[in-house]
């Protein structure tokens, strides 16, 4: 049974047992039958032994209780070999990486090491020795790259999530392809410590999970400060941030290279966007493109080459040909046009920076068109040069990125938009990207499973969020119990129409219970969301009267948020009044 990572988590704190799991993601990997996907397989009796020592050890202290994941090869795994898809390079790490670390002592259990482009070299997911991984949506499709074995078994529900790494786009690229969440953070927010370099000074690990959700959670327990990486930043624990009235920047006349199908799906989710309130801003994305031609056409190629540069000069018949080509095509370069590159890219940004005053996010699809194997083996380069569009200049600029998927083409398959901000910017992105997955319609890869509820933002600073729909509301008489602790007026906001509101009677100041129903059997209830601190959001919780309390509400924009609900026992002989729609209303009519 395919989970995704919250639901695999919470089976375990509810008696399942991490074996038991184990168990059913090696049996889900040999029904897959891809022999393309994994370069080395963890043997079931180890990875058994590992879910029963943490099974011993409890829960406490672990959000990653028990979930298994996949690292693409080019990051080290102790006790298994790193290989950077290329068997002359192989190397057995004696310890786990940073990243691999720091999700291992959260409770997560690594199960394989996944198939790449060799040395992360390309978007298209075919230039490895050890096979194309499978598409996970449609055979006959490149599955993405260069993370294509960590973006197949995820987009293939083998596991619920995994890691990859990203320079171009390889954390953004395969997601798309496979119809998932791809979250590339800020340059520095993850350390680079035990893993293959492919340019050292634009590499992050990237994180492909089924849902925002799920990659955000990876994403906080592996966000941790590592001081022997010369090129970590210190940041604080990500939180999801509140992404109410932003401005969108969107490319003017996007590129899709002839699929219409593309630019149709594009064209839709943006219009779902702005229906979200979210005010569309096009700009010129001509100095952002002549960024993204820097990273192959420049110097920066030479990065690759140090990386690699025992193998190079000593047995290149070792590499893959089109690998081989690209990373030999350093020796151009010399250090005066190294220089140039820099004052180039530099001024390049200086252009950026004054894009970005006319908006706060930008969103791009995240690839102009889907390719297929075919269509990538007869033209390896120009197409998958195509295929980083979207996706070259983020790393080059110093920005961080998600790739979500947005909507459905009228050929079945996912739509994905990447949302790009500067560095830092990343609970805000992902904040953005969970209302945009939650309203998509699109299914979780190939699982058949649809998104969730967009997760619950905790507003700037670290403040919670809390829906009010009756006396509480602006200018009622309970109002200042809010405004006393601190609270801050957020937006206004409607329920989903799973929710019906009850005049409760004998209470004073009158006061509406509302309660969940079946869903769409119920009315869209306007409501206001407030935030306070976390004493303040304590203080006020430990008011509420019975038979009113605190849920998690769902609202009509994707979100999810605490806020008021009442006790189904309490409405009974009290007046329905959904039909007004909000309690204001109906104060209005009395």
């Amino acid at each position: 049974m395919t989970m995704t990572l919250a639901a695999t988590v919470a089976a375990h704190r509810s008696g399942k047992t991490p074996a038991q799991t184990i168990e059913e993601t090696y049996a889900r990997i040999s029904a897959h039958d891809d022999p393309a996907l994994f370069i080395t397989l963890r043997p079931l009796a180890e990875a058994l032994d590992h879910a029963e020592r943490l099974r011993a050890e409890g829960p406490e202290g672990k959000p990653l209780f028990g979930a298994p994941f996949a690292v693409k090869d080019n990051i080290d795994v102790a006790g298994l070999p790193t290989t950077a898809a290329c068997p002359a390079f192989a190397y057995s790490p004696q310890r786990s990486a940073f990243v691999v670390q720091q999700l291992i002592e959260a409770g997560a259990i690594p199960i394989g090491k996944t198939n790449l482009d060799q040395f992360a070299t390309g978007l298209v997911g075919v230039r490895s020795p050890y096979g194309v991984p499978r598409n996970a949506l449609r055979a006959d499709l490149i599955p993405g790259g260069s993370s294509s074995g960590s973006a197949a078994a995820v987009g293939a529900g083998l596991v619920p999530f995994a890691l990859g790494t990203d320079t171009a786009g390889s954390g953004r690229v395969p997601a798309a392809l496979n119809g998932i969440v791809g979250l590339k953070p800020s340059l520095g927010a993850l350390s680079a410590s035990g893993i293959v370099p492919a340019c050292r000074t634009l590499d992050t690990i990237s994180i492909f999970a089924l849902d925002v959700a799920d990659a955000f959670a990876a994403f906080r327990v592996a966000c941790a400060y590592d001081e022997t990486d010369p090129y970590a930043r210190r940041y604080p624990s990500p939180e999801f941030i509140d992404p109410h009235r932003l401005r969108v920047g969107v490319p003017k006349a996007p590129e899709f290279f002839g699929d219409a199908e593309a630019e149709a799906a594009f064209a839709r989710d943006l219009a779902a966007v702005a229906a979200r309130g979210f005010k569309l801003v096009e700009f010129d994305f001509a100095a952002f493109a002549e960024a993204a031609r820097l990273l192959y056409e420049g110097p920066w190629v030479a990065e690759r080459y140090a990386a690699t540069k025992r193998l190079v000069e000593t047995s290149p018949e070792a590499l893959h040909p089109v690998t081989r080509a690209i990373i030999e095509g350093a020796r151009k370069f010399d250090a005066t046009a190294t220089f140039e590159a820099f004052y180039k890219l530099a001024a390049l940004r200086r252009t950026t920076e004054a894009a970005w005053r006319g908006f706060d996010v930008m969103l791009t699809p995240t690839l102009p068109r889907f390719y297929t194997l075919a269509e990538v083996l007869a033209d390896p380069v120009r197409l998958n040069s195509r295929l980083g569009t979207y996706t070259n200049f983020v790393n080059l600029l110093d920005l961080a990125a998600i790739a979500v998927p947005s909507g459905l083409r009228g050929d079945g398959l996912p739509s994905s938009m990447t949302l790009i901000a500067p560095n830092g910017t990343d609970g805000l992105l992902a904040a953005m990207a969970a209302q945009i997955q939650a309203q998509s319609g699109a299914p979780m890869g190939a699982t058949g499973l649809m998104p969730g509820l967009a997760p619950t933002p905790v507003a700037a600073h670290g403040r919670i969020e809390i829906v009010v729909v009756g006396a509480h509301l602006t200018g009622l008489p309970l109002n200042r119990e809010l405004t006393d602790l601190g609270g801050r007026f957020v937006r206004e906001v409607e329920t989903t129409r799973d929710y019906r509101l009850y005049a409760l009677p004998g209470t004073v100041p009158p006061k509406p219970g509302l309660l969940r129903v079946n869903d769409g059997q119920g009315a869209a209830i306007k409501a206001e969301i407030w935030s306070l601190d976390a004493a303040g959001f304590g203080a006020f919780v430990a008011r509420i009267p019975a038979p009113l309390g605190i849920g998690t509400l769902r609202l009509a924009d994707g979100a999810a948020a605490k806020g008021f609900l009442v006790e189904a026992a309490a409405i009974e002989g009290a007046q329905d009044i959904s039909s007004y729609g909000g309690w204001r209303a109906y104060l209005a009519q009395r």
